[in-house]
């Protein structure tokens, strides 16, 4: 009953949508109509006389004009292509266990099978229309499809089939067990049934092509004429969509609910254990991205086993946390990758969009973008991050024209030591002399102007301060646009505005980012062909670090080197925090506290009191990149 109810209302509110596609046309047809009554009245003597014949012509005319901008804007709206979310796609042959568990749950719901499966880099899952012809593939030279090839008409296959496609994330496979998938898809492939629906099928094609034509109006780098044209075509499909907008959410609400109560009778009780698993997952998989993954695509590296990761860190999740001691116990049970042929290039392919996604890494791997495995992670990703940032604060240091100890008892007074850094940071500052020697340097490090060598403003990078005064300096220090705590001196927030404008510096350097297909023909790939390389990345983990986290970072990363080089520490890696100190094998969880006491306080005890309980020797110079 329930089904019905949901399914009723959906054909509904498409009925509604597709009345109003008719209007559209009514309206566009009228003139046309009037213009066509004058013109037969006129040469039959019912309409005769007076400004009749003017006014037929004029009709006429508009009537004309009319349609030849409804046609373009049909037009626009037929041939713009829709959104389509950046998937791997999953041929049968690679995954035939999974294409026969979908097939066998659509069959259990009596809905039709989705013409294919892809896999997102997401914790989600969703059906996906792809009939639009722009999306159709080459002529395959075999089918993977779940219903079959149903001809080799080469002319007809590049038409995708009616069914929608569906999308799973791919964390879901490899930390959920075969039985759990089942039940989350459940729902999913329920919807279907819906989907095929002439009435809806057809209001969904409408909507999502005034979107997409919507978004071809909104391009930018036309011609005046073009943007012109095009001004007029965005205002009535935007009107149009306005018109839609109630009633196509109101219809994919029905088909939803539709779906659900189809899909109640298939796995309820394992669905619910297993919903419980889909907020694991993604709390594990966005751990993974923001805490592991990023470090390593900013140093040009990409984890080619994200997947695998999301089940090291859950499980290590698991060990900690006596609230998850209970799924641990289901790695024993069979977990959904197994239905995957080559598991290990779907993830490295996963994996590989990811970080295109994300972080806007190029399509492909190459020399600055290799793929890092994790039993290298801590030497390739973590030992190299560190030092590159290192020698980034001590190549600031030496802008900033800041001299090296002047202890005597202190040998290789010369190398980038931690105890420069230290001195630095703790240096009282004078409010005479060492504010003009302070402003000296910083003129002499950035320009006079407060350029950079490479024409990078120091003034983009500093929220507004300018270079060399001393008074917005501190205004900066003590309040702050971010609303960050204040930095222990104007020595330090000058230092965190150097470390800001070196790496944008670094970052107008690097390459452009390469664009081209991923995969091969061997082993599946993300499409690339179907959106806009411009657009990346599509959703930036974290906003731009501030400069007080820059050097906050920066002056770990210092203290890390000199534990590594003086006193036997190692770099690691913690599946739920990212890279990690470890020292006699056990990681050391007490630094970043006594670092931020440094960065925003000026006060190097605790930090120094941290360094003699280690045996670590600020004084002795560091191996950098």
């Amino acid at each position: 009953m329930g089904v019905e109810v949901g399914a009723q209302a959906a054909r509904s509110r498409a009925l509604a949508v597709l009345r109003i596609r008719s209007r559209a046309l009514a309206v566009a047809l009228l003139p046309a109509a009037v213009a066509v009554v004058l013109l037969v009245g006129g040469s039959t003597g019912h309409i005769s006389g007076g400004s009749w014949p003017v006014t037929s012509w004029i009709v006429t005319v508009i009537a004309a004009l009319v349609l030849l901008a409804a046609a373009g804007i049909a037009l626009v709206v037929a041939r713009a292509r829709p959104a389509v979310s950046p998937t791997v796609p999953i041929a049968e042959a690679s995954a035939p266990d999974l294409y026969r568990l979908v097939r066998d749950l659509a069959d259990r719901l009596d809905v039709p099978p989705p013409s294919a499966i892809a896999l997102t880099p997401d914790c989600d899952s969703w059906l996906e229309d792809r009939t639009h012809p722009a999306h159709g593939p080459p002529p395959p030279e075999h089918r993977d499809e779940i219903a079959g090839a149903r001809g080799v008409g080469g002319g007809r296959a590049r038409r995708a089939p009616a069914a929608p496609v569906l999308v799973i994330g791919s964390p879901f496979l490899w930390w959920m067990r075969v039985g759990e998938l089942r039940a989350v898809l459940a729902p999913v492939v329920a919807g279907t049934g819906p989907s095929a629906h002439p009435d809806i099928a057809a209001a969904r094609r409408f909507v999502r092509g005034l979107d997409a034509a919507v978004a071809v109006t909104s391009e930018p780098a036309r011609g005046p004429l073009a943007r012109t044209v095009l001004a007029g075509v965005g205002w009535v499909t935007r009107l149009l969509l306005r018109s839609c907008r109630g009633h196509a959410a109101e219809m994919e609400r029905g088909v939803a609910a539709a779906a659900a109560e189809r899909a109640q009778a298939v796995d309820y009780g394992l669905r619910i254990v297993a919903q419980e698993q889909v907020g694991l997952a993604y709390a594990g998989w966005d751990r993974l991205l923001t805490r592991v993954a990023l470090p390593a695509w900013r140093m040009g590296r990409w984890p080619a086993r994200l997947d695998a990761g999301v089940v090291a860190a859950l499980t290590e999740l698991s060990r900690r946390d006596r609230l998850a001691e209970g799924f641990a116990s289901r790695l024993g049970e069979r977990p959904a990758c197994d239905l995957l042929e080559e598991p290990g290039s779907v993830d490295e392919a996963a994996s590989l969009l990811a970080a295109r996604l994300f972080h806007g890494g190029p399509a492909e791997p190459g020399p600055d973008w290799a793929p890092v495995d994790w039993q290298e992670y801590p030497d390739e990703v973590v030992d190299r991050t560190w030092r590159t940032e290192a020698a980034r604060l001590h190549r600031v240091l030496d802008a900033l024209g800041v001299r090296h100890p002047t202890d005597p008892t202190q040998p290789d007074q010369g190398g980038p030591t931690l105890a420069r850094v230290l001195d630095h940071l703790t240096a009282p500052a004078t409010p005479a002399t060492d504010d003009a020697d302070l402003s000296v340097d910083r003129r002499e490090a950035y320009g006079a102007s407060g350029e950079s060598g490479t024409g990078v403003s120091l003034n983009e990078t500093e929220a507004g301060t300018e270079a060399g005064t001393g008074t917005e300096a501190e205004a900066e220090v003590e309040v702050g646009e971010d609303g960050e705590p204040v930095l222990g001196s104007e020595r330090t927030a000058a230092l965190a505005a150097g470390l800001s404008a070196e790496l944008a510096r670094e970052e107008a350097a690097a390459p452009a980012v390469a664009s081209g297909p991923g995969g091969g023909a061997e082993q599946p790939g993300p499409d690339w062909s179907f959106w806009d390389d411009g657009m990346l990345p599509l959703f930036p983990l974290q906003p731009p670090r501030s400069g007080r986290e820059l050097l906050a970072d920066h002056v770990t990363a210092m203290v890390c080197c000199a534990a590594m080089d003086t006193a036997g520490a190692a770099p690691g890696l913690d599946w739920l925090d990212g890279p990690a100190l470890l020292v006699d094998g056990v990681r050391a969880v007490d630094l970043g506290p006594r670092v931020l006491t440094l960065v925003e306080d000026g006060d190097p005890e605790p930090l120094r009191d941290w360094l003699r309980h280690l045996g670590v020797r600020p004084e002795k110079p560091v191996r950098l990149v």
